[in-house]
């Protein structure tokens, strides 16, 4: 089973039919002990950094999570679930994120022709030695809907690169803890076998 963390911050129900599609349960819940006892956690998310913190603070689900990787389930983090794990972001100076992973949360810069927020397909460019991109082409598309972007601190922990007037890390992976800043149940096939791959990511023994 897979837990779907509920912090009024939407997009549940695309992820629950995605993992469905997949032959997977999916359980939206933000009871703790049903998060701790799951074989997988997903984070989802879209909305605004700060208040997505204060919520998962109020629901005493920042410390589920910090505890859900620490005991080494399988945890990914889509969208607005990628920039929390991280340190900080500029939409929310001030607020400080679940630091599960070192980095910052930046705007896209406005540039010609660009348009803010990024909303649509964009391609990769893939580390070769990703888990989560496993059987996944280098340079498939996938689709975004954000206006700030991560950089990490660590780009051994960067799985995906995109392009969009500047650098995006797109998503990462570190130990049991995989997060992508666009939708994969979005995504059509792409995503699904993303979404694949880590339902068979196996738990860390720490």
């Amino acid at each position: 089973m897979t837990a779907i963390i509920d912090y009024d911050a939407g997009n549940l129900r695309s992820v629950e039919k995605a993992l469905e599609a997949l032959g997977e349960t999916g359980v939206i819940t933000r009871d703790k002990e049903e998060i701790l006892a799951a074989d997988r956690v997903i984070l989802p998310g879209v909305g605004a950094f700060g208040d997505a913190m204060e919520r998962l603070c109020r629901y005493g689900l920042a410390e589920v999570i910090h505890q859900v990787v620490e005991d080494g389930t399988p945890f990914f983090g889509i969208c607005l679930g990628l920039q929390l794990l991280f340190e900080r972001s500029e939409e929310s100076r001030g607020v400080e994120g679940l630091g599960i992973l070192k980095g910052e949360i930046l705007q896209i810069p406005e540039g010609e022709g660009r348009k803010i927020p990024h909303m649509g397909w964009n391609s990769l460019k893939l580390s070769p030695k990703s888990r989560l991109f496993d059987g996944v082409e280098d340079g498939a598309y996938v689709y975004f809907v954000h206006s700030y972007y991560l950089r990490a601190a660590k780009e051994d922990q960067v799985a995906a690169i995109a392009e969009y007037g500047v650098p995006i890390h797109a998503a990462v992976e570190k130990d049991n803890v995989y997060a992508c800043q666009f939708h994969p149940e979005k995504s059509g096939s792409v995503g699904l076998g993303i979404l694949r791959n880590f339902i068979a990511a196996d738990r860390i023994r720490r």
